[in-house]
């Protein structure tokens, strides 16, 4: 029978923790409850693992984390234990979901649990916090945590509450009966080659065409949204084992490490594959800006460079010479270091949609700047050992042809 795994601060959530147990049981899963409060004691509800065991886990002690000092550093050593206790649970094939209820702590304690947990496994937090102008970026990180906004207060079971957690232990229960009998089949290694690639709505268009001649015949194309999670998400799988090549169309990633925006991928992004030895496919597309928020939320100090209104949430700004520059050095730092075969193709007529060089008014793109692009080129060409394979297409980077030859260079080096 699945098992779900309940977790809370029991000394301020027990009694509604209690009621989402039943509602799980009632929906015929098996429970266990992991206590990860800090101050008080478990109250109206059972814990098969108490806060003291998870403190254990840790390598210290309750009454030591009651000390510590702050309440950050009190959380940390929780988080620390529960991930611990979640690893082994699922190394030993003993929970199929995860279930919580909490306010911001209990958020950030459950959260540490559910990216223990595999892609897959149902994984559920509801909270009051899940709301507003919020980023959720520490609840899912990069893990499919499927975040509730809980309306109320989690304090009490008035119709409301009800109401959202019955909801919630009937999905999670449902995902936990399906990923416990589909498990085994799950945890097998696909028969068809995984390829990974990056993009965003700036490289739809290509990657939908490269999907189109690929997937009938070759294998899966696994696409990951280069947002700053996506990278991060891509990495972790090829660190994990499920992808045999990659094809990276999209580094704007790297350009948001550099110089800031929404989606900065950390400092590791275009490194797992190189490091696995697989061969890749590498496009500098979308290196040319940053997203940034609705157009009155883009920084000051970059108000006076090339905009493009990309839709009423994001704004793409373009990056300066700089910049640019230095993206182009660190691409090649990092494919230089591959162990693995690398193809680089650079498109000459545009590296995103308003890098071209006439639009639909036929005006040039807003960040249509040939010097600039002929710079980053020469810097990343310069940059590349001679063992990497290095080709410009005289194309934009949305075009049939040059979507053409990327699939043609991919088929062949990754021996699909």
């Amino acid at each position: 029978m699945a098992r779900v795994l309940v977790i809370g601060t029991m000394d301020t959530k027990g009694r509604e923790c209690a009621y989402v147990a039943e509602q799980l049981r009632a929906h015929r899963c098996e429970v266990s409850v992991m206590d990860v409060g800090i101050l008080g004691e478990a109250e109206d509800i059972v814990c098969e693992i108490g806060r003291r065991e998870v403190a254990d886990a840790a390598g210290t002690t309750i009454e030591a984390l009651r000390e510590a000092g702050s309440r950050g550093r009190a959380v940390e050593g929780m988080c620390r234990g529960a991930r611990l206790i979640a690893r082994r649970l699922r190394q030993e094939g003993r929970i199929h979901g995860a279930l919580s209820l909490g306010g911001a702590e209990g958020a950030v304690l459950a959260a540490s649990v559910m990216h223990e947990l595999p892609l897959g496994m149902p994984k559920t937090i509801v909270s009051p916090i899940a709301s507003g102008r919020r980023t959720f970026g520490p609840f899912m990180g990069s893990k499919d945590v499927t975040v509730v906004h809980s309306v109320v207060d989690i304090l009490g079971l008035n119709a409301i509450a009800r109401r959202v957690f019955d909801t919630a232990a009937a999905a999670t229960a449902a995902a936990a009966r399906h990923y416990e009998a589909n498990a085994a089949s799950c945890a097998n290694r696909p028969t068809r080659p995984q390829v990974g690639a990056t993009m965003l709505g700036n490289t739809t268009a290509p990657l939908m065409w490269i999907r189109r001649q690929l997937e009938p015949a070759h294998g899966d194309l696994v696409v990951f949204h280069a947002n700053g999670v996506g990278g991060v998400a891509l990495e972790e799988q090829i660190d994990a084992g499920y992808i045999d090549a990659v094809l990276d169309y999209t580094l704007s990633e790297i350009t948001a490490h550099v110089a800031g925006g929404y989606h900065d991928a950390g400092p590791h992004r275009l490194e797992a594959a190189g490091r696995r030895g697989l061969p890749q496919v590498v496009v500098p597309g979308c290196v040319d800006f940053m997203v940034c928020g609705p157009r009155h939320e883009v920084p000051r100090a970059w108000r006076d460079r090339p905009q493009y209104f990309h839709n009423p949430e994001f704004t793409l700004v373009r990056a300066t010479r700089d910049e640019q520059l230095e993206v182009a050095r660190r691409i090649a730092r990092k494919l230089c270091a591959a162990r693995g075969p690398v193809t680089v193709l650079v498109p000459l007529r545009g590296l995103s949609i308003p890098n071209c060089e006439a639009d639909q008014t036929g005006q040039p793109g807003a960040f249509w700047d040939p010097p600039l692009d002929a710079a980053f080129r020469d810097e990343l060409r310069r940059g590349l050992a001679p063992r990497i394979e290095y080709a410009e297409i005289d194309a934009h980077i949305n075009d049939v042809e040059f979507a053409r030859a990327v699939f043609e260079t991919a088929r062949t080096a990754f021996n699909l």
